[in-house]
């Protein structure tokens, strides 16, 4: 066994991303500066958006969209059970209610069928996360969306640089949602952003990370003027220049790390091939981003103590947001809502996958995981 701890995930910082940094600490402006306009054109620039803002982390994006969208108390939004509480608890932050629709075994992505089966008089719109990185099958989802006249939200948090028949995820829904914690693929640090094409929503948005104020402190310095006006109720959700620099030197890296990830994942595949480890499956029409490398295992809670003894951290994504105490208490959920999902928690581990691993790194992983399904279970 190897003594070095391989985790499911981290960032990579070099020497650029410390220069730009610095370059900022050295400026006049720490926040609302130069710098957050030019994170958010150079990932429109790089989504295809035309309109992004940065924000404090992505549950800050999500929770502004959900604002900006017009959700409140009495208002249904669909959203999955496999995924981070966050893109469910932004609805209940607007008063609303988030109703679970189940996902594709073989993917863990929303199922088309079961949001259409979940609509009701009072559902507003449709948040679908694209689970590990791989986009949902958009096309579906905007033919119900179109037909019951609902929004589409992307929880995209795990797939900044996958694509879909082609178009990069930031285009496919009304707003989508990124995240930049330092698992992520490129990383600020904490932070996030919502990118989207409507200049109303981008406006909303814009307002509501400022406590709903009209102007910042750099456009009132640069036009010389002192007065303001707040006419929405916002949050204080703003990101800092410090991080934005950050974001702008890791953007820069981007597509080679997408295509690492990428070449990595390949590489678990192939040598999953006939083995009792099964990989979750990406649609031939998908460039899968692979924020996360999940596979199913039948002794999974077995599987994982073995890795994590072996030094390997491995992980679970997700505890179905339905089954945890606060909404089974709160909202009244229970296990068998989302049947799918349930079996898929009890099976599911997350292989480390990042960047900085090397093919040397999946071959101990993949052994380790041959060995655990060799031994008997003490």
């Amino acid at each position: 066994m190897s003594d070095t701890f391989i985790p499911y995930g981290r960032q990579i910082i070099d020497e650029d991303d410390i220069a730009a940094v610095t370059a900022v600490l050295r400026s006049d402006w720490l926040t609302t500066g130069p710098a957050v306009g030019q994170f958010e054109q150079a990932v429109c620039g790089y989504t295809g958006a035309t309109h992004a803002i940065a924000v404090s982390n992505g549950t800050a994006a999500l929770h502004i969209s959900m604002l900006a969208l017009g959700i409140g108390p009495g208002d249904e939004v669909i959203v999955p059970p496999m995924t981070f509480a966050a893109t469910a608890n932004c609805v209940l932050y607007c008063g609303g209610k988030p109703v679970f629709a189940d996902v594709l075994a073989e993917s863990l992505l929303i199922d088309p069928a079961a949001v259409e089966a979940a609509i009701t008089p009072r559902t507003k719109g449709i948040i679908a996360v694209d689970y590990a990185g791989q986009p949902c099958n958009w096309d579906a989802l905007h033919t119900i969306a179109k037909k019951h006249g609902l929004f589409l939200v992307a929880d995209a948090c795990h797939a900044l640089g996958a694509e879909y028949h082609g178009r990069k995820v930031g285009t496919l829904a009304d707003i989508t949602v990124f995240s930049f914690h330092p698992v992520k693929h490129i990383t600020t640090g904490e932070g996030g952003m919502c990118v989207t094409n409507s200049p109303e929503l981008a406006q909303k948005l814009r307002m509501l990370r400022s406590h709903g104020i009209t102007t910042d402190a750099r456009q009132r310095e640069t036009t010389g003027a002192w007065f303001y006006e707040m006419t929405e109720l916002g949050y204080n959700y703003r990101i800092t220049d410090i991080q934005c620099a950050l974001g702008l030197s890791q953007l820069t890296k981007l597509p080679q790390w997408i295509q690492k990830r990428n070449e990595l994942a390949q590489a678990y595949d192939a040598s999953f091939l006939h083995s009792a480890v099964r990989p979750l499956q990406t649609a031939p029409n998908c460039l899968n981003a692979y924020h996360l490398y999940v596979v199913r295992a039948k002794e999974r809670d077995t599987l994982f103590a073995k890795l994590r003894a072996a030094n390997i951290g491995a992980n679970v994504h997700y505890v179905p947001v339905h089954l945890h105490p606060y909404y089974k208490n709160n909202l009244g959920t229970h296990p068998g809502m989302c049947p799918v999902a349930e079996q898929a928690y009890e099976e599911i581990i997350t292989l480390p996958l990042w960047p900085g691993m090397d093919s040397s790194s999946v071959q101990r992983i993949v052994t380790a995981c041959q060995n655990a399904a060799d031994e008997p279970n003490r």
